[in-house]
């Protein structure tokens, strides 16, 4: 009993130890940022595949490279620029993340979801999520936009697993209602007033960066999922548990696995993802202009 109380006592230490550096690490990245600007966001958007050039549609106060960061992650996905850019949308406040990192690039999921735990600590109430994701039917084709109304999160690593982030949020967060039903709303009705057909379902986050299987489409899809990425879901969920009111769009970028005779590739996303941008960006540009904060 004496060495099991030793051991248990040991892991807990180093458990608490791990949640001090991940939460000293955020800091050092915002006091980083901090010494370089004192722009307060009011809303964060991550930026997918088919979105990279949206930097044209923000009047840019600063830009920050990630590599500029001591200790921030850099994206490795070709495509996938790497920094931080600080301006308006119309009157909107945004930090838009140019470039995601993931989890399959081999970095620890807390350094994965640090960019939107940052971008909340610096200010943002909105974190509006976009990425490039498979379609697995439904009526879905390549090039559709899909509003995420809800996530399935259990083939991925929650990012909130280990001693609980107390400055952050609570140990056992709700996870209910990550898409807030407002922020849905004003998407719907900016896609509705500007033509857009925007399709709604179900985002799961897989850890890639192997497509997926045939058999695990089928699987998918017995569970009511409507679209499958590499993505978002880690970063929704611990935006939710912060208290950041989250909403994410999908661009159906390909048919997943047994779907197409096409065999899946990279390219093969970011053409699609490519062609639907001009849509994408104009969804995303007003509704931003939209949202209540």
């Amino acid at each position: 009993m004496y060495v099991f109380g030793l051991v248990f006592h040991f892991v807990i230490e180093r458990v608490i130890i791990m949640a001090n550096k991940v939460y000293e690490k955020l800091v050092s990245c915002k006091e980083e940022i901090r010494k370089r600007t004192d722009f307060v966001p009011d809303v964060a958007l991550v930026l997918g595949s088919g979105l990279g050039n949206y930097a044209d549609n923000i009047k840019i106060e600063t830009e920050i490279e990630y590599k500029d960061i001591p200790g921030f992650p850099v994206s490795t996905v070709p495509g996938h620029a790497g920094k931080f850019i600080f301006g308006y949308v119309g009157d909107t406040k945004v930090v838009c993340m140019k470039g995601r990192v993931h989890f399959y690039e081999g970095y620890d999921i807390s350094d994965v979801v640090l960019p939107a735990r940052l971008m909340g600590m610096l200010g943002a109430k909105i974190l509006f999520l976009t990425n490039a994701s498979g379609g697995l039917g439904k009526g879905f084709k390549a090039g559709d936009l899909m509003l995420i109304t809800d996530h399935v999160s259990v083939f991925a690593p929650n990012p909130l697993i280990g001693a609980n982030l107390d400055e952050l949020g609570p140990r056992f967060p709700d996870m209910s209602n990550v898409y807030k039903k407002d922020l849905q709303e004003v998407i719907r009705e900016t896609a509705k007033e500007n033509g857009i057909d925007l399709k709604e379902g179900v985002y799961c986050q897989l850890t890639g960066p192997s497509f997926e299987s045939p058999a695990e489409i089928r699987l998918l899809a017995g569970l009511g999922v409507s679209a499958v990425g590499m993505s978002t879901v880690n970063e929704a969920i611990a935006a939710n548990h912060m208290g950041l009111r989250v909403c994410g769009v999908s661009c159906i970028s390909n048919l997943a696995a047994g779907l197409s005779d096409n065999p899946l590739s990279h390219e093969e996303v970011q053409e699609a993802a490519d062609k639907a941008a001009p849509l994408f960006t104009k969804l995303v540009t007003e509704s931003i202009k939209r949202f209540k904060l």
